[in-house]
Protein backbone atom coordinates (compact mmCIF):
# COMPACT_ATOMS: atom_id res chain seq x y z
CA UNK A 1 0.00 0.00 0.00
CA UNK A 2 1.43 3.40 -0.98
CA UNK A 3 2.60 5.92 1.66
CA UNK A 4 0.19 8.46 0.21
CA UNK A 5 -2.76 6.15 0.66
CA UNK A 6 -1.78 5.36 4.26
CA UNK A 7 -1.09 8.95 5.27
CA UNK A 8 -4.43 10.27 4.06
CA UNK A 9 -6.39 8.00 6.36
CA UNK A 10 -6.28 8.02 10.12
CA UNK A 11 -4.77 4.65 11.01
CA UNK A 12 -7.28 3.81 13.75
CA UNK A 13 -10.30 4.65 11.58
CA UNK A 14 -8.78 2.76 8.69
CA UNK A 15 -8.21 -0.42 10.70
CA UNK A 16 -11.61 -0.24 12.38
CA UNK A 17 -13.37 0.22 9.07
CA UNK A 18 -11.44 -2.43 7.20
CA UNK A 19 -11.17 -5.29 9.68
CA UNK A 20 -8.54 -7.99 9.49
CA UNK A 21 -8.31 -7.95 5.72
CA UNK A 22 -7.51 -4.24 5.73
CA UNK A 23 -4.95 -4.68 8.47
CA UNK A 24 -3.20 -7.12 6.21
CA UNK A 25 -3.21 -4.55 3.41
CA UNK A 26 -5.46 -6.65 1.20
CA UNK A 27 -8.47 -4.36 0.73
CA UNK A 28 -9.51 -0.82 -0.07
CA UNK A 29 -11.88 1.47 1.75
CA UNK A 30 -15.04 2.28 -0.21
CA UNK A 31 -15.84 5.70 1.21
CA UNK A 32 -15.71 8.08 4.15
CA UNK A 33 -18.05 11.04 4.66
CA UNK A 34 -17.04 14.44 6.05
CA UNK A 35 -16.95 14.67 9.82
CA UNK A 36 -19.69 17.26 10.28
CA UNK A 37 -22.26 14.69 9.09
CA UNK A 38 -20.23 11.58 9.73
CA UNK A 39 -20.93 8.11 8.32
CA UNK A 40 -17.51 6.56 8.36
CA UNK A 41 -15.94 3.28 7.39
CA UNK A 42 -17.41 0.50 5.32
CA UNK A 43 -20.91 -0.85 5.39
CA UNK A 44 -21.18 -4.62 5.59
CA UNK A 45 -22.30 -4.69 1.97
CA UNK A 46 -19.31 -2.65 0.82
CA UNK A 47 -16.89 -4.69 2.88
CA UNK A 48 -18.09 -7.84 1.11
CA UNK A 49 -17.32 -6.38 -2.32
CA UNK A 50 -14.22 -7.73 -4.03
CA UNK A 51 -12.49 -5.03 -6.12
CA UNK A 52 -12.28 -5.74 -9.85
CA UNK A 53 -9.71 -2.96 -10.26
CA UNK A 54 -6.39 -2.92 -8.36
CA UNK A 55 -6.04 0.55 -6.82
CA UNK A 56 -2.30 0.39 -7.55
CA UNK A 57 -3.06 0.59 -11.28
CA UNK A 58 -4.87 3.92 -10.86
CA UNK A 59 -3.11 7.26 -11.05
CA UNK A 60 -5.08 8.63 -8.10
CA UNK A 61 -7.12 6.05 -6.15
CA UNK A 62 -7.81 8.47 -3.27
CA UNK A 63 -10.52 10.94 -4.28
CA UNK A 64 -12.51 13.68 -2.60
CA UNK A 65 -16.00 13.83 -4.12
CA UNK A 66 -18.62 16.42 -3.24
CA UNK A 67 -22.38 16.04 -2.86
CA UNK A 68 -25.28 18.14 -1.56
CA UNK A 69 -28.10 17.21 0.84
CA UNK A 70 -30.74 16.77 -1.85
CA UNK A 71 -32.30 13.65 -3.36
CA UNK A 72 -29.86 13.55 -6.22
CA UNK A 73 -27.07 12.55 -3.85
CA UNK A 74 -28.68 9.08 -4.05
CA UNK A 75 -26.11 7.60 -6.50
CA UNK A 76 -23.27 8.84 -4.29
CA UNK A 77 -24.91 7.38 -1.20
CA UNK A 78 -25.50 4.06 -2.98
CA UNK A 79 -21.95 3.95 -4.38
CA UNK A 80 -20.75 4.24 -0.78
CA UNK A 81 -23.25 1.84 0.80
CA UNK A 82 -23.08 -0.86 -1.86
CA UNK A 83 -19.34 -0.64 -2.43
CA UNK A 84 -19.32 0.49 -6.08
CA UNK A 85 -16.44 2.89 -5.40
CA UNK A 86 -14.53 0.06 -3.74
CA UNK A 87 -15.36 -2.30 -6.61
CA UNK A 88 -13.50 -0.07 -9.04
CA UNK A 89 -10.42 0.47 -6.88
CA UNK A 90 -11.38 3.86 -5.47
CA UNK A 91 -10.99 5.20 -1.96
CA UNK A 92 -13.55 8.02 -1.96
CA UNK A 93 -13.96 10.64 0.74
CA UNK A 94 -17.46 12.10 0.28
CA UNK A 95 -17.66 15.75 1.22
CA UNK A 96 -20.98 17.39 2.04
CA UNK A 97 -21.12 20.78 0.30
CA UNK A 98 -22.92 23.87 1.60
CA UNK A 99 -24.28 25.02 -1.76
CA UNK A 100 -24.13 24.37 -5.50
CA UNK A 101 -21.68 27.24 -5.84
CA UNK A 102 -19.24 25.59 -3.41
CA UNK A 103 -19.73 22.27 -5.21
CA UNK A 104 -18.76 23.91 -8.51
CA UNK A 105 -15.99 26.07 -7.07
CA UNK A 106 -14.52 23.13 -5.16
CA UNK A 107 -13.71 21.60 -8.54
CA UNK A 108 -12.35 24.78 -10.08
CA UNK A 109 -10.06 25.59 -7.15
CA UNK A 110 -8.88 22.01 -6.60
CA UNK A 111 -10.52 21.17 -3.29
CA UNK A 112 -12.67 18.46 -4.91
CA UNK A 113 -11.72 15.90 -7.54
CA UNK A 114 -15.30 15.40 -8.71
CA UNK A 115 -18.68 16.73 -7.69
CA UNK A 116 -22.26 17.02 -8.97
CA UNK A 117 -22.96 20.33 -10.68
CA UNK A 118 -26.25 21.91 -11.69
CA UNK A 119 -27.05 21.50 -15.38
CA UNK A 120 -25.77 24.65 -17.03
CA UNK A 121 -22.76 25.16 -14.77
CA UNK A 122 -20.41 23.16 -17.01
CA UNK A 123 -21.64 24.77 -20.23
CA UNK A 124 -21.57 28.28 -18.79
CA UNK A 125 -18.10 27.82 -17.33
CA UNK A 126 -16.94 27.14 -20.89
CA UNK A 127 -18.69 30.14 -22.45
CA UNK A 128 -17.89 32.54 -19.59
CA UNK A 129 -21.51 33.43 -18.87
CA UNK A 130 -22.23 36.17 -16.36
CA UNK A 131 -22.67 34.67 -12.91
CA UNK A 132 -20.63 31.56 -13.79
CA UNK A 133 -16.99 30.78 -13.19
CA UNK A 134 -14.93 30.75 -16.39
CA UNK A 135 -13.05 27.45 -16.31
CA UNK A 136 -12.52 24.24 -18.34
CA UNK A 137 -15.13 22.13 -16.55
CA UNK A 138 -16.17 18.81 -18.09
CA UNK A 139 -18.79 16.15 -17.58
CA UNK A 140 -19.18 12.76 -19.22
CA UNK A 141 -22.38 11.63 -17.52
CA UNK A 142 -25.66 12.84 -16.09
CA UNK A 143 -26.34 11.92 -12.46
CA UNK A 144 -30.09 12.17 -12.95
CA UNK A 145 -32.88 13.88 -14.87
CA UNK A 146 -35.92 15.58 -13.29
CA UNK A 147 -36.26 15.44 -9.48
CA UNK A 148 -36.83 19.17 -8.98
CA UNK A 149 -39.79 21.52 -8.68
CA UNK A 150 -40.99 25.08 -8.09
CA UNK A 151 -42.60 25.88 -4.76
CA UNK A 152 -44.96 28.85 -4.25
CA UNK A 153 -45.90 30.25 -0.85
CA UNK A 154 -49.32 30.25 0.80
CA UNK A 155 -49.97 33.87 -0.21
CA UNK A 156 -49.79 32.85 -3.86
CA UNK A 157 -52.23 30.01 -3.17
CA UNK A 158 -54.60 32.38 -1.35
CA UNK A 159 -54.44 34.72 -4.36
CA UNK A 160 -55.73 31.88 -6.54
CA UNK A 161 -52.64 30.30 -8.09
CA UNK A 162 -52.70 26.48 -8.31
CA UNK A 163 -50.44 23.62 -9.45
CA UNK A 164 -49.72 23.88 -13.16
CA UNK A 165 -51.48 20.66 -14.15
CA UNK A 166 -54.78 22.15 -12.95
CA UNK A 167 -54.54 24.81 -15.67
CA UNK A 168 -54.74 22.08 -18.33
CA UNK A 169 -52.03 23.72 -20.39
CA UNK A 170 -53.66 27.18 -20.41
CA UNK A 171 -50.65 29.49 -20.21
CA UNK A 172 -52.80 32.58 -20.81
CA UNK A 173 -54.98 31.92 -17.76
CA UNK A 174 -51.96 31.21 -15.58
CA UNK A 175 -50.19 34.31 -16.92
CA UNK A 176 -53.08 36.60 -15.96
CA UNK A 177 -53.11 35.28 -12.39
CA UNK A 178 -49.34 35.32 -12.19
CA UNK A 179 -49.07 38.97 -13.31
CA UNK A 180 -52.00 40.02 -11.09
CA UNK A 181 -50.29 38.52 -8.05
CA UNK A 182 -47.08 40.47 -8.58
CA UNK A 183 -49.05 43.64 -9.38
CA UNK A 184 -50.61 43.30 -5.94
CA UNK A 185 -47.27 43.01 -4.14
CA UNK A 186 -44.79 45.61 -2.88
CA UNK A 187 -41.27 45.43 -4.41
CA UNK A 188 -39.85 43.50 -1.46
CA UNK A 189 -42.34 40.69 -2.11
CA UNK A 190 -41.34 40.17 -5.75
CA UNK A 191 -38.59 37.63 -5.19
CA UNK A 192 -37.90 34.12 -6.51
CA UNK A 193 -35.01 31.99 -5.29
CA UNK A 194 -32.88 29.47 -7.18
CA UNK A 195 -29.86 27.47 -6.11
CA UNK A 196 -27.28 28.85 -8.56
CA UNK A 197 -26.98 31.64 -11.08
CA UNK A 198 -26.51 30.84 -14.77
CA UNK A 199 -27.99 27.36 -14.48
CA UNK A 200 -31.09 25.45 -15.49
CA UNK A 201 -33.21 26.32 -12.43
CA UNK A 202 -32.88 30.03 -13.10
CA UNK A 203 -33.65 29.38 -16.76
CA UNK A 204 -36.79 27.42 -15.86
CA UNK A 205 -38.08 30.18 -13.57
CA UNK A 206 -37.59 32.76 -16.31
CA UNK A 207 -38.77 30.42 -19.08
CA UNK A 208 -42.13 29.61 -17.54
CA UNK A 209 -42.73 33.25 -16.62
CA UNK A 210 -42.00 34.41 -20.17
CA UNK A 211 -44.07 31.57 -21.63
CA UNK A 212 -47.02 32.97 -19.69
CA UNK A 213 -46.36 36.44 -21.12
CA UNK A 214 -44.79 37.87 -17.96
CA UNK A 215 -41.37 39.52 -18.37
CA UNK A 216 -39.26 38.08 -15.52
CA UNK A 217 -36.92 41.08 -15.50
CA UNK A 218 -39.80 43.47 -14.82
CA UNK A 219 -41.93 41.40 -12.43
CA UNK A 220 -39.53 39.90 -9.88
CA UNK A 221 -35.94 39.54 -8.74
CA UNK A 222 -34.01 36.28 -8.61
CA UNK A 223 -31.81 35.55 -5.59
CA UNK A 224 -29.50 32.64 -4.75
CA UNK A 225 -30.25 30.47 -1.70
CA UNK A 226 -28.69 27.07 -0.77
CA UNK A 227 -31.19 24.15 -0.88
CA UNK A 228 -31.53 23.45 2.88
CA UNK A 229 -32.34 27.13 3.54
CA UNK A 230 -35.22 27.37 1.05
CA UNK A 231 -38.07 26.37 3.36
CA UNK A 232 -36.98 28.65 6.20
CA UNK A 233 -36.58 31.63 3.88
CA UNK A 234 -39.99 31.23 2.29
CA UNK A 235 -41.57 30.80 5.74
CA UNK A 236 -40.11 34.09 7.01
CA UNK A 237 -41.10 35.90 3.80
CA UNK A 238 -37.65 36.39 2.28
CA UNK A 239 -39.08 35.21 -1.06
CA UNK A 240 -42.41 34.16 -2.47
CA UNK A 241 -41.30 31.16 -4.50
CA UNK A 242 -38.26 29.02 -5.22
CA UNK A 243 -36.96 26.23 -7.41
CA UNK A 244 -34.84 23.48 -5.92
CA UNK A 245 -34.25 19.73 -5.99
CA UNK A 246 -36.29 17.47 -3.76
CA UNK A 247 -36.86 16.92 -0.86
CA UNK A 248 -36.93 20.68 -0.28
CA UNK A 249 -40.16 21.17 -2.23
CA UNK A 250 -41.98 18.40 -0.40
CA UNK A 251 -40.75 19.82 2.93
CA UNK A 252 -42.84 22.96 2.35
CA UNK A 253 -46.22 21.42 1.56
CA UNK A 254 -49.23 21.13 3.84
CA UNK A 255 -48.91 18.22 6.24
CA UNK A 256 -45.21 18.93 6.74
CA UNK A 257 -44.46 22.60 7.31
CA UNK A 258 -47.50 24.01 5.52
CA UNK A 259 -45.74 27.04 4.08
CA UNK A 260 -46.21 26.38 0.38
CA UNK A 261 -47.25 24.07 -2.43
CA UNK A 262 -45.59 22.67 -5.54
CA UNK A 263 -46.56 24.76 -8.55
CA UNK A 264 -44.76 22.71 -11.17
CA UNK A 265 -42.18 19.95 -11.41
CA UNK A 266 -39.25 20.71 -13.68
CA UNK A 267 -40.26 17.83 -15.93
CA UNK A 268 -43.44 19.79 -16.77
CA UNK A 269 -41.31 22.66 -18.07
CA UNK A 270 -39.01 20.43 -20.15
CA UNK A 271 -39.69 16.71 -20.13
CA UNK A 272 -36.43 14.78 -20.08
CA UNK A 273 -34.18 17.66 -19.05
CA UNK A 274 -30.80 16.92 -17.44
CA UNK A 275 -30.60 18.08 -13.84
CA UNK A 276 -27.22 17.11 -12.37
CA UNK A 277 -23.95 16.25 -14.08
CA UNK A 278 -20.84 14.60 -12.64
CA UNK A 279 -18.40 17.49 -12.98
CA UNK A 280 -14.61 17.37 -13.10
CA UNK A 281 -11.89 19.64 -14.43
CA UNK A 282 -10.48 18.82 -17.85
CA UNK A 283 -7.03 18.50 -16.26
CA UNK A 284 -8.30 15.75 -13.95
CA UNK A 285 -9.28 13.60 -16.92
CA UNK A 286 -5.98 14.27 -18.70
CA UNK A 287 -3.86 13.46 -15.65
CA UNK A 288 -5.93 10.55 -14.29
CA UNK A 289 -7.61 8.74 -17.21
CA UNK A 290 -7.77 5.29 -15.57
CA UNK A 291 -9.05 6.81 -12.33
CA UNK A 292 -11.71 8.70 -14.26
CA UNK A 293 -12.85 5.53 -16.01
CA UNK A 294 -13.26 3.86 -12.61
CA UNK A 295 -15.19 6.80 -11.19
CA UNK A 296 -17.64 6.93 -14.09
CA UNK A 297 -18.16 3.15 -13.98
CA UNK A 298 -18.90 3.25 -10.25
CA UNK A 299 -21.38 6.09 -10.68
CA UNK A 300 -23.11 4.47 -13.67
CA UNK A 301 -23.62 1.28 -11.65
CA UNK A 302 -24.97 3.35 -8.76
CA UNK A 303 -27.39 5.11 -11.12
CA UNK A 304 -28.52 1.75 -12.50
CA UNK A 305 -29.19 0.56 -8.95
CA UNK A 306 -31.16 3.73 -8.13
CA UNK A 307 -33.23 3.26 -11.29
CA UNK A 308 -34.69 -0.12 -10.32
CA UNK A 309 -38.20 0.22 -8.82
CA UNK A 310 -37.53 -2.53 -6.28
CA UNK A 311 -34.67 -0.47 -4.79
CA UNK A 312 -36.43 2.86 -4.42
CA UNK A 313 -37.86 2.37 -0.93
CA UNK A 314 -34.39 1.45 0.30
CA UNK A 315 -32.92 4.53 -1.39
CA UNK A 316 -35.59 6.81 0.07
CA UNK A 317 -34.80 5.58 3.58
CA UNK A 318 -31.03 5.90 3.06
CA UNK A 319 -31.40 9.52 1.96
CA UNK A 320 -33.11 10.49 5.21
CA UNK A 321 -29.94 9.73 7.17
CA UNK A 322 -28.14 12.68 8.69
CA UNK A 323 -25.16 12.20 6.40
CA UNK A 324 -27.35 12.88 3.36
CA UNK A 325 -30.54 15.00 3.39
CA UNK A 326 -31.28 14.65 7.11
CA UNK A 327 -34.96 14.91 6.19
CA UNK A 328 -36.20 12.03 8.37
CA UNK A 329 -39.35 12.89 10.38
CA UNK A 330 -38.70 13.01 14.11
CA UNK A 331 -41.38 10.49 15.06
CA UNK A 332 -42.37 8.63 11.92
CA UNK A 333 -40.74 5.44 10.75
CA UNK A 334 -42.09 5.95 7.24
CA UNK A 335 -40.33 8.74 5.44
CA UNK A 336 -42.59 11.50 4.07
CA UNK A 337 -39.99 13.74 2.49
CA UNK A 338 -37.45 11.95 0.30
CA UNK A 339 -39.79 9.18 -0.86
CA UNK A 340 -42.27 11.04 -3.15
CA UNK A 341 -39.78 12.13 -5.81
CA UNK A 342 -37.84 8.85 -5.66
CA UNK A 343 -40.72 6.36 -5.68
CA UNK A 344 -42.99 8.54 -7.79
CA UNK A 345 -46.03 9.15 -5.55
CA UNK A 346 -45.62 12.91 -5.74
CA UNK A 347 -47.85 15.20 -3.66
CA UNK A 348 -48.25 18.77 -4.95
CA UNK A 349 -49.85 19.85 -1.69
CA UNK A 350 -52.28 22.72 -1.30
CA UNK A 351 -54.42 24.32 1.38
CA UNK A 352 -57.90 23.03 0.57
CA UNK A 353 -57.64 19.50 1.93
CA UNK A 354 -57.53 17.83 -1.49
CA UNK A 355 -55.16 14.97 -2.18
CA UNK A 356 -52.94 16.04 -5.08
CA UNK A 357 -50.74 12.96 -5.12
CA UNK A 358 -49.89 11.81 -8.65
CA UNK A 359 -48.16 8.54 -9.52
CA UNK A 360 -45.37 8.65 -12.09
CA UNK A 361 -42.27 6.68 -12.95
CA UNK A 362 -40.41 9.73 -14.25
CA UNK A 363 -40.33 11.84 -11.06
CA UNK A 364 -36.56 11.29 -10.91
CA UNK A 365 -34.77 9.44 -13.73
CA UNK A 366 -31.47 7.83 -12.77
CA UNK A 367 -30.89 5.44 -15.69
CA UNK A 368 -33.78 3.73 -17.51
CA UNK A 369 -35.85 5.99 -19.77
CA UNK A 370 -39.59 5.89 -18.89
CA UNK A 371 -42.08 5.05 -21.63
CA UNK A 372 -43.58 8.55 -21.73
CA UNK A 373 -40.31 9.96 -23.08
CA UNK A 374 -39.02 9.50 -26.66
CA UNK A 375 -37.48 6.05 -27.05
CA UNK A 376 -34.11 6.15 -28.82
CA UNK A 377 -32.05 2.95 -29.29
CA UNK A 378 -29.33 2.68 -26.66
CA UNK A 379 -30.47 5.77 -24.78
CA UNK A 380 -30.36 5.95 -21.00
CA UNK A 381 -30.40 8.79 -18.52
CA UNK A 382 -26.66 8.93 -17.81
CA UNK A 383 -25.93 9.52 -21.51
CA UNK A 384 -25.45 13.22 -22.30
CA UNK A 385 -26.80 14.85 -25.45
CA UNK A 386 -24.49 17.65 -26.57
CA UNK A 387 -27.50 19.30 -28.22
CA UNK A 388 -28.88 19.93 -24.73
CA UNK A 389 -25.70 21.80 -23.88
CA UNK A 390 -26.44 24.07 -26.84
CA UNK A 391 -30.00 24.60 -25.52
CA UNK A 392 -28.43 25.88 -22.30
CA UNK A 393 -26.32 28.30 -24.35
CA UNK A 394 -29.45 29.68 -25.98
CA UNK A 395 -30.87 30.39 -22.54
CA UNK A 396 -27.67 32.09 -21.37
CA UNK A 397 -28.02 34.36 -24.41
CA UNK A 398 -31.77 34.80 -23.94
CA UNK A 399 -31.33 36.10 -20.41
CA UNK A 400 -28.36 38.34 -21.13
CA UNK A 401 -25.59 36.31 -19.52
CA UNK A 402 -23.73 36.21 -22.83
CA UNK A 403 -24.17 38.60 -25.77
CA UNK A 404 -25.05 35.94 -28.33
CA UNK A 405 -25.05 32.21 -28.94
CA UNK A 406 -21.36 31.36 -29.47
CA UNK A 407 -20.41 30.85 -33.10
CA UNK A 408 -18.38 27.82 -31.99
CA UNK A 409 -21.23 26.39 -29.91
CA UNK A 410 -20.77 22.85 -31.23
CA UNK A 411 -17.05 22.89 -30.40
CA UNK A 412 -17.72 24.16 -26.88
CA UNK A 413 -20.43 21.54 -26.32
CA UNK A 414 -18.04 18.82 -27.46
CA UNK A 415 -15.35 19.95 -25.02
CA UNK A 416 -17.73 20.32 -22.09
CA UNK A 417 -20.03 17.29 -22.51
CA UNK A 418 -17.67 14.38 -23.15
CA UNK A 419 -19.84 11.84 -24.92
CA UNK A 420 -16.70 10.51 -26.61
CA UNK A 421 -15.27 9.39 -23.28
CA UNK A 422 -18.58 8.13 -21.98
CA UNK A 423 -19.04 5.80 -24.95
CA UNK A 424 -15.57 4.32 -24.42
CA UNK A 425 -16.07 3.88 -20.68
CA UNK A 426 -19.48 2.21 -20.77
CA UNK A 427 -18.50 0.06 -23.75
CA UNK A 428 -16.19 -1.72 -21.29
CA UNK A 429 -19.30 -2.36 -19.19
CA UNK A 430 -21.23 -3.79 -22.14
CA UNK A 431 -23.55 -0.77 -22.39
CA UNK A 432 -24.76 0.54 -25.75
CA UNK A 433 -25.25 4.25 -26.43
CA UNK A 434 -26.96 6.38 -29.07
CA UNK A 435 -24.75 6.88 -32.11
CA UNK A 436 -25.46 10.61 -32.39
CA UNK A 437 -24.64 13.50 -30.07
CA UNK A 438 -27.57 15.67 -31.17
CA UNK A 439 -31.31 15.28 -31.14
CA UNK A 440 -34.25 17.56 -31.85
CA UNK A 441 -36.31 18.23 -28.72
CA UNK A 442 -39.95 17.83 -29.85
CA UNK A 443 -42.45 20.61 -29.13
CA UNK A 444 -44.58 18.42 -26.86
CA UNK A 445 -41.69 18.14 -24.37
CA UNK A 446 -41.81 21.86 -23.49
CA UNK A 447 -44.41 23.75 -21.49
CA UNK A 448 -44.87 26.31 -24.30
CA UNK A 449 -44.89 23.64 -27.06
CA UNK A 450 -41.84 25.18 -28.78
CA UNK A 451 -39.47 22.60 -30.33
CA UNK A 452 -35.70 23.01 -30.16
CA UNK A 453 -33.64 22.20 -33.26
CA UNK A 454 -29.93 22.31 -32.35
CA UNK A 455 -29.00 22.96 -35.99
CA UNK A 456 -30.44 26.49 -35.68
CA UNK A 457 -29.89 27.80 -32.13
CA UNK A 458 -29.92 31.46 -33.22
CA UNK A 459 -33.26 31.05 -34.97
CA UNK A 460 -34.61 29.35 -31.86
CA UNK A 461 -33.40 32.20 -29.64
CA UNK A 462 -34.87 34.86 -31.92
CA UNK A 463 -38.26 33.12 -31.87
CA UNK A 464 -38.82 34.27 -28.27
CA UNK A 465 -40.54 37.61 -27.88
CA UNK A 466 -39.38 38.06 -24.30
CA UNK A 467 -35.60 38.02 -23.99
CA UNK A 468 -32.83 40.22 -22.62
CA UNK A 469 -30.64 42.51 -24.69
CA UNK A 470 -27.94 43.17 -22.12
CA UNK A 471 -26.38 41.36 -19.12
CA UNK A 472 -28.48 41.36 -15.97
CA UNK A 473 -27.17 41.30 -12.42
CA UNK A 474 -28.03 38.72 -9.79
CA UNK A 475 -28.94 39.49 -6.21
CA UNK A 476 -26.78 37.35 -3.96
CA UNK A 477 -28.56 36.11 -0.85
Amino acid sequence: MSDKFSNEWNRREFLQGMGAAAAAGMALSGCGISADRSAKGLTEEAEAVKPVVDYRTLEKPDLTVGYLPVNDCAPFAIAWKKGFFRKYGLNVQLNREASWATSRDGLIFGRLDASPVVSGAVTNARIGAEGARHAPLCAAMTIHRHGNAMTMNKAMWDFGLRPWHEYNGNLEEFGKQFRAFFDSQPPENKVWAVVLSSAIYEYFVRYISAAAGVDPFKEFRVIIVPPPQMVTNIRIGAMQAYMVAEPWNTRAIQGNLGVGFTFVQGKEVWLGHPDRLLGVMESFIEENPRTYYSLVKAMVEACQYCSKPENRNEISALLTERSFTGAKPKKGAIDKFTRPAIVGDYNYGGFDGKDRTLQSEDATIFYDIPKNLPQIPGNHSTFMWQSQSIWLMTQAARWGQIKEVPKNAEELAKKAWRTDLYRKIVAEMGIDCPKEDYQVEPAELFIDKKAFDPSDPVGYLNSFEIRANRPQSFFQS
